[in-house]
Parts: structure tokens; sequence; C-alpha cells
């Protein structure tokens, strides 16, 4: 075939077929993007490029990537628009696809335009020409074409840029399926770095104790577990109320989801809101990404909130908020989730006094107390002792990499249970763990401990504690120190909390867990 027989080629197909080419070959919509500019500075002027997905149920613009001809960048930048301006979009957005491609030679009399450019950091010396590309008749977006200088645009850029709307429809598609794709992926690493964290070692649904000291307790817990109901877990401290928590979790319909905790006691009150309920970015200082918190964490399962009476009265408000109507809103932001969560509550503390004296709301106490569990101290289930100090002796002869597990005698059995254990379980594993240290893995050694009950009101004290008062005396003798010298107030300008520079709250948690009683105020009738 000779020259002259060569079939032409039509520039505006050639155009067609090597911009959809560049378009479509990409997974990454800023690599697309980068290679269409470049393709496009041919024919028309192009300094930036963007792309840009209008979220209706937001009323915002979100630009999710940005290119020039010789290089592209991923975007996540979100841009709120008034309600005339989400009139202006969304009334072009529904014109025929012929018709919405657009020329803004002069943004700063374009609203819309105007509020972009600023967003985006370009200064309002520049023109615009913009397409909205539509995937089986819907659009998807915009591609924004910018260029320096006034009245920079023509009708045949328009008509140019115009022909693109379908290849880049396609991209974008793909574009925003490839981001929830890559969404989703980081949420679930987010969800197993987290679980694995939360999971306990020891976890199961192996209860010692089960058929004897606390068979009347897991005769109610069977009951319930099989339920979704919320279930209030009372009792001391260290009895093992976790330990009941895992257990129902893992005999509920709702095993296969997550198990969430937070000791409501440990987190300080400025950030409880944002670890229960999650915020948004930007929703405080420090905030720099969004996070879901405990309760979407758990979606599908459940979470245990242990210490649940030292819940400030705000999230008192919104934890009752989710109970009743199973809904959140995230610090910071303005959207309502739904959350399927069962609560299962614990605390040491008598929650229905709390109510009556005013630090408790009785309608979050009637919504937890649905279904109350007592689980009682180890004193009055004495006959677990033994198993629950086997059981010990052989997990922290492993934990320590010890040799050999030493055996029980029956004389320091008996030795175990004439002590009060007003610590209860968690004591029991920390005595256990001492006694192999002490002795060096070959015997137990329980020497420290009284052979004999002390006397009512009186804890056994270690050899070191009679030449001076014990760490808990010592914090109860500061405490009320400042007490004293604050005139019984706790928070507030000279109270007890800023002269011990603790949160107020802090310091009634510390209070309560040493048995300490709130002071009245001077001249105020009300509790401190």
């Amino acid at each position: 075939m000779t020259t002259e027989e060569l079939p032409t080629i039509d520039p505006a197909e050639s155009f067609f077929r090597d911009a959809t080419l560049a378009i479509c070959r990409h997974q990454q919509a800023h690599h697309s993007l980068q290679a269409c500019a470049a393709i496009l500075r041919r024919h028309l002027p192009v300094d930036r490029m963007f792309l840009e997905v209008y979220e209706s149920d937001l009323g915002a613009m979100r630009s999710i990537a940005e290119a020039t001809p010789d290089d592209g960048h991923a975007l996540d930048l979100l841009v709120p628009m008034s309600p005339e301006r989400r009139q202006t979009i969304e009334a072009f957005r529904d014109q025929a696809p012929a018709d919405n491609v657009f020329i803004v030679n002069r943004p700063e009399e374009d609203a819309v335009s105007s509020t972009m450019l600023h967003a985006l950091g370009e200064n309002q010396d520049c023109s615009i020409l913009g397409t909205y590309p539509v995937l089986d008749g819907k659009p998807l977006g915009a591609v924004i074409v910018l260029a320096r200088g006034k009245d920079r645009f023509e009708k045949q850029h328009a008509r140019l840029l115009g022909q693109l709307k379908a290849p880049f429809g396609i991209a974008l598609h793909n574009a925003l399926r490839f981001r929830e794709v890559i969404r989703l992926q980081e949420r679930l690493q987010d969800d197993n770095r987290y679980l694995q964290r939360e999971v306990l070692d020891h976890s199961g649904s192996h209860i010692i104790g089960f058929d004897f000291g606390l068979a009347a307790t897991m005769q109610a817990v069977n009951r319930v577990a099989v339920h979704h109901s919320p279930v209030l877990l009372t009792g001391e401290t260290g009895v093992g109320k976790d330990v009941i928590a895992n257990y129902i979790h893992g005999v509920s319909p709702r095993s296969a989801g997550p198990m969430i905790r937070l000791n409501c006691g440990a987190i300080p009150e400025s950030l409880l809101d944002s670890e229960l309920f999650g915020h948004q970015k930007g929703a405080f200082t420090g905030a720099l990404e969004t996070r879901r918190g405990r309760f979407e964490r758990a979606h599908g399962g459940t979470i245990f909130l242990d210490e649940i009476g030292e819940l400030d009265t705000a999230a008192q408000v919104r934890l009752l908020r989710i109970l009743q109507n199973k809904e959140l809103e995230r610090v910071g932001g303005n959207e309502t989730l739904h959350v399927d969560v069962r609560v299962i509550a614990a605390t040491n503390r008598d929650l229905q006094e709390q109510v009556h004296e005013g630090a408790f709301r009785e309608d979050l106490w009637f919504r937890l107390n649905v279904f109350p569990v007592h689980v009682p101290a180890l004193r009055d289930r004495l006959c677990d002792i033994p198993a629950l100090a086997e059981h010990f002796v052989s997990r922290k002869a492993v934990e320590l990499k010890l040799g050999k597990v030493p055996r029980l005698e029956a004389a320091q059995l008996d030795r175990l249970r004439a002590y009060p254990w007003p610590g209860n379980v968690r004591e029991l594993e920390n005595v256990i763990e001492r006694a192999l240290i002490l002795g060096g893995g070959e015997k137990l050694v329980f020497d420290w401990i009284p052979a004999t009950a002390p006397e009512a009101g009186v804890t056994a004290a270690l050899p070191s504690t009679k030449d001076f008062p014990g760490m808990d005396d010592a914090m109860r003798a500061h405490i009320r120190k400042a007490l004293v010298l604050s005139e019984g107030r706790i928070h507030g300008p000279g109270g007890a909390a800023e002269r011990l520079a603790l949160n107020p709250n802090t310091l009634r948690s510390r209070m309560r867990k040493l048995g300490m009683e709130f002071p009245r105020a001077k001249n105020r009738a009300g509790k401190a």
C-alpha cells in the first residue's frame, strides 16, 4: 500500500482514543488524572486538574485527586457548601448529559468555583473548565481543568473535554470502588490490631467454681447469656467480674462478634466521650484522623463497661441514648450511626445509693439493671480456693519460666483458706506469684501470710509495714489533709483536687477505691 493509500486518522478520533487509554490505564485516580492532563495540554491550556465527588448526604464537595501534566497526588479534602451552593450544584448535575460541561472564566463571579479555589489554595486569577462524568446516566463527580489567567477557555475546549465524560465516568467509578476497598482493608487491619490488644490470654468458657462457690451465680448467668439483655455485674474489686463478662459473651449468640472492654475509671474525663463514641478528624486538638469509638467497634458483639459508676453525667446521657435507640454520634460529627451492641456493665459500688446521692442517673440505672448478677467475694466461697490456687500455680509457673510446678500442701491450703482475701481472686493470684518467686520454683512460700484470720476491720500486713503505714493508709491521710485545707471541697479553685493536682473525677474514684466517705463542703447542702 502506498503512502497515498494510507487511511487518514481523524484528529478528534485520535484524541479520544489516546485520552481514553490514558484515563483507563491506571488504577489510582491521580495517576489517571496526570496522564490525561499531559494529553489535554496539547489541545487546550492546562495548569492543574482536580477530580471531585459531590457528597449530597454531607452537602459537601470532596476533592480526591489533583494533577499537573507532570505529576499527580491523591487528596481527601472535604469542602462544605452552603444551601445556596448545594442547590446550584444539584441543579447543574441534573441537566442532560450533553449539557453538563461548563466554563467559568471569571471564578470570582461564581460562588461554587470561588469556594473551591479558596479551599484548594488557589487564587481567583484563573479560568475553569469542568464536566460531570456520567455512568449509566448518573453523575459520579466532577473533572476540573484549571488554567492561570482570565478568559482562557472557549467553546471548542468545552466540546473537547465533553468527549471524555464517559471514560472519566468509568475511571471515577473504579477509583471510588478502589478507595472503598482500601478503606475497608484499613478498617479491618485496625480492628485486628485493636482486638489483638484487647483479647485476654486467659479468657474463655472455663470458670473455676462453676459447680461450687459460683454455682448460684453461674445459674443466673446461663439464664441471661442466651439473650441480648443488658447485664449488670456487681461485687467487690477483684472477684472476677471481667471473667464472668467474657463467659457471657462466649456462650451468647454474639460470640462470633467482637468483645470490647473499657475501664470507665481509667480514662480521663476529657477523653471518655472520644473513647466510647469515637471522633471526627479535627474534632479537637490532636484529632488527626477519624476514629471509631468502642461502641462502633463492638457492633454485632458485646461491650463490657467496667467501673460503670465512674462515668460522668455527659457520658451517662449519651450511653442512655445508645441503650434506648441504639444510635450515637461521634464527637465533632453530625452523622447518626446505628449500632447493635449488648452492654455488660460492672461495678463494685452501690449504684442505687449513687442514684440517691445524685451521682448516677436513675433512668440509666434502670436501663442497666435489667438483669443484675452478684459475684460473691472470695471469703464467701472458700471452697473454691484449692482449685483457684492450683490453677494459678500452674499458670504462673509457665509465665515465670520455672522448671517445674511446685505442689500445694494441705497446710498451705489451710493457711490460704484462713486469710480473709480483701483483694479477692486478684489478690490470690498475686500471692501465688509471689510465693513462687520466693520459693525459686522449688516450693511455695506463704510464711508472710497470717496463719489465722485477723480481727474484723484489720487487714493482714506485710512484715515491712510495722514501721510505717501502708500505701493505702498514706494515700488516705494525704487526701484527708487536702480535704481539710479545702474545707471539704473536692473540685473548683482551692479544692482538694487542685491541691493534689488531680482531675476531680480521678480523685473521687480514688476515694471510692480507698473506701473514703465524701465530706460535705461548708455552706453547701449537696455532695462535695
